[in-house]
């Protein structure tokens, strides 16, 4: 199956995307436990979870953009969403992050 990104609902100052197969279903439930952990232990402002398995949904990559990380290095970010998502890493093949804060995540947009 192929997927794509698809832009979701914008909520206030919070923009959500997500990535849909071709049926219009997202990855499982397994991607709305990590986005609601996520939502639920930062600020968030920007989240993105991508499937990286082929589908198989063993495997993903987020973005999560948060005032929460201004002066923090990297590994303290990681640090912060790992300990949010210890049960669902735990039950995953790979996970990989990034974490900008807001700052960062406009200079990308550029």
């Amino acid at each position: 199956m192929d997927t794509q990104p698809v832009q979701g609902a914008t909520n206030g100052e919070n923009d959500e995307s997500v990535l849909l197969n071709e049926e219009g279903v997202a990855g499982g439930s397994i991607t709305k436990r990590i986005e609601d952990k996520v939502r639920a232990g930062l600020k968030v402002e920007h989240f993105e979870i991508v499937d990286t398995s082929g589908n198989c949904g063993s495997s993903f990559a987020i973005i999560v953009v948060s005032p929460d990380f201004a002066k923090k290095l990297p590994l303290a970010r990681h640090k912060m969403v790992n300990q949010l998502l210890t049960e669902e890493i735990a039950q995953l093949h790979a996970f990989s992050q990034r974490s900008l804060t807001p700052e960062q995540w406009a200079k990308e947009k550029r």
